[in-house]
């Protein structure tokens, strides 16, 4: 992810405070990676980097544009190619191995796709497109999703070069070239503000919204073409210090709860600008960028990105719980050495050897398809074996009976429902009927099931209102009712001030509104409210359960029809399908304790709320849960399709238990 055209004391133009800032960005990212409390803003050492990488990869095509009044891009990708690809390859390769040996069976499907997705050079747009949430703390997170800065950087190669050739051949002018970049600047950063709003996944891995990273860099390396410094000697000190100012702030004060890229991103993105500005300077932090334990970090940083994200993930995979801090800490300096090796063994001798350097770039291109081809074909192969191996034992376990404190199973049986491989396709019919609306849908009309003329039971609220819908279609159809769905992804039927990947989300209010009011006209039997408790839909639930309640409260007032609230299912905080992988013949090590998986301040907001105005709170959890712990697999029913939904399966077990529960509230179905 780093371009390192000044990686080397003897390169021309080097600086060493350079280095001392890459030394920064990447010990920022690590600490945050292995999870330093106290750098909760760690993860914009990325940003550091790519204003680096631009500053950098630009003051390099000048040279040459003003050297030879051209650019000859077949050099310069080569020369690309020999510093990025192949530690990069080598990387990849080890993961892939490691994956193979200690991962979850489960989870190589995930590693394959991400090992393509990097081998072909655009991991950060399969993450944005998987809608991948950067900073969202995650159970299984993908061994390759540090590549994604990687992927943006190569892709700005293959387009920066040729707007600077073209602006230089154009008008050769100072001011012309500035104009064009700042036009780049402008743009690119205006996108990203905007994305971050309406689509924060593509605002944080995508090219046009982070190139004005990059290119605030080029910017700086157009104004200092031909001078030491932007500003005079006597404010250069203060703007570099101002810069380390911007920066530590940013790693200390942003968090997961920042809305981030945005308009947050150019704190450290300017403060990086400044620091690289101010050059050299007398009183400036140069001194301090420059000790020797500062410029060897800067010159392993590429190194030391690559390998400390897969020396995290893998014990972390590998092992049962989380790791301690102590332990992540202990690998992110063991993370050293290694990047070292990588770096004395692979990054620079593949850069300089003579059999690249001394041929034409054809040989280097035609490396990097050979190197590219070679790790499509591994991560295949990895993938195969692993989809060979079985993840059941060879015994099959009686059928499902719902009752309270049920008995889990404790070993993956052949005749599991769904399998583990089908279970995050175990989907509620709502989802393939496309009345579990999107998030950019605010469509109030819903769905209707069975006769239009029966009664009607209302199931209203988020993802976690849609799991209910086979348990509550079964009953409907044998007794009588007609289900009408109203059910959108992420916004919860609580009348809360929703946020989404830290974004304001106006589309879920706007829907919630239209939903009550279209019930209202038109009320019916029983309106069903579901939601997930996660305190992170929602600011200030952590701290104050008064929030949700008050919410939930408003929702229930609003609705001129008779209401029940379902409790929320059991929040397993992992996923229990690649654990179980790993341990056919324990399942109860994928057990989640009761106290854990029923914590939170909502759930106990919902049982107030509910008591307070005489609404049933239908609380089902003890048929899937015992004192004790809640078990993945119930009789030969896998109950959970992630971490915190029910399988369309164990739903559809539940219709005996929902309708039991529901109808002392529904009145009788008058007879044919």
């Amino acid at each position: 992810m780093v371009d390192r055209a000044s990686a080397q004391p003897d390169t021309s133009g080097f600086r060493a405070d350079i280095q001392g800032l890459r030394a920064i960005a990447v010990g920022a990212v690590v600490l945050y990676h292995v999870g330093v409390p106290f750098l909760p803003g760690g993860y914009v050492g990325v940003d550091i980097f790519f204003v680096i990488s631009g500053f950098l990869i630009t003051s390099h095509l000048l040279s040459q544009l003003e050297l030879h009044g051209r650019l000859r891009f077949g050099d310069f990708y080569a020369r690309r190619i020999r510093r990025i690809l192949p530690a990069s390859f080598v990387v990849l390769t080890l993961s892939v191995l490691a994956a193979l040996i200690w991962y979850p069976p489960l989870l190589m499907r995930d590693v394959w796709a991400a090992a393509v997705a990097t081998a072909l050079y655009v991991p950060n747009y399969f993450f944005a497109a998987a809608d991948s949430d950067y900073l969202a703390e995650s159970s299984n997170p993908s061994l390759f999703q540090h590549y994604w800065s990687l992927g943006v950087e190569e892709q700005f190669y293959l387009v920066w070069p040729a707007l600077l050739a073209l602006v230089w051949v154009l008008v050769r002018s100072r001011r012309a070239l500035v104009a064009a970049l700042a036009a780049v600047v402008v743009v690119s950063f205006a996108l990203c503000v905007w994305l971050t709003f309406a689509a924060q996944p593509w605002a944080f891995f995508s090219l046009p919204s982070r190139a004005w990273e990059l290119g605030v860099g080029g910017l700086v390396a157009v104004l200092l073409q031909h001078r030491p410094r932007i500003v005079g000697e006597r404010w250069a000190a203060a703007l570099g210090w101002c810069g380390i100012a911007a920066v530590a702030a940013s790693v200390v004060f942003f968090s997961s709860d920042t809305l981030f890229p945005g308009a947050a991103a150019a704190l450290p993105v300017l403060g990086t600008a400044a620091v690289i500005a101010a050059g050299e300077s007398r009183g400036g932090p140069t001194r301090m960028l420059s000790v020797p334990a500062m410029t060897f970090i800067g010159l392993i940083s590429y190194s030391l990105y690559l390998v400390h994200w897969p020396a995290i993930v893998l014990p972390g995979a590998a092992l049962p719980g989380r790791l301690p801090l102590w332990a992540t800490l202990l690998i992110a300096v063991a993370c050293v050495p290694a990047a070292w090796l990588l770096y004395r063994f692979v990054e620079d001798p593949v850069r300089r050897t003579p059999v690249l350097t001394r041929r034409r770039a054809g040989v280097t291109l035609a490396g990097a398809v050979v190197g590219s081809l070679a790790c499509l074909g591994l991560a295949s192969a990895a993938y195969a074996m692993a989809d060979t191996r079985s993840l059941h034992v060879e015994r099959a376990a009686s059928g499902t009976v719902i009752a309270d404190s049920p008995r889990g199973t404790d070993f993956v049986p052949d005749n599991l429902a769904p399998a583990l491989r089908d279970a995050r396709d175990s989907l509620p019919e709502v989802y393939d009927d496309g009345c579990m609306l999107g998030i950019a849908s605010t469509d109030p009309e819903g769905c209707l099931y069975g006769d239009p003329a029966a009664p009607r039971i209302v199931l209203f609220g988020d993802s976690h209102a849609a799991q209910w819908f086979p348990a509550l279609e079964g009953f409907a159809t044998s007794a009588g009712y007609a289900v009408e769905v109203h059910t959108k992804s992420s916004c919860p039927a609580t009348d809360i001030e929703t946020l989404r990947r830290g974004a304001p989300y106006p589309q879920c209010a706007t829907w919630r509104d239209a939903v009550i009011d279209r019930i209202n006209e038109s009320p019916p039997a029983l309106v069903l409210l579901a939601t997930f408790t996660d305190p992170q839909l929602a600011p200030g639930v952590d701290d104050d359960a008064k929030t949700w309640k008050a919410a939930l409260g408003r929702t229930i007032d609003a609705l001129r029809a008779p209401v029940a609230v379902i409790a929320d299912t059991p929040d397993m905080r992992e996923d229990p399908a690649p654990c179980l992988s790993a341990h056919l013949s324990n399942a109860e090590v994928c057990a989640q304790s009761r106290s854990v998986a029923l914590a939170g301040p909502a759930r106990e907001a919902e049982r107030e709320a509910t008591a307070e105005r005489g609404i049933p709170l239908i609380d089902l959890n003890e048929y899937l849960c015992d004192a004790d712990a809640c078990p993945p697999i119930i009789g030969n029913t896998l109950v959970y399709r992630d971490s915190h939904h029910l399988t369309a399966a164990i739903s559809a077990d539940m219709d005996r238990v929902l309708g039991d529960a529901v109808r002392p509230f529904l009145p009788p179905v008058p007879a044919p």
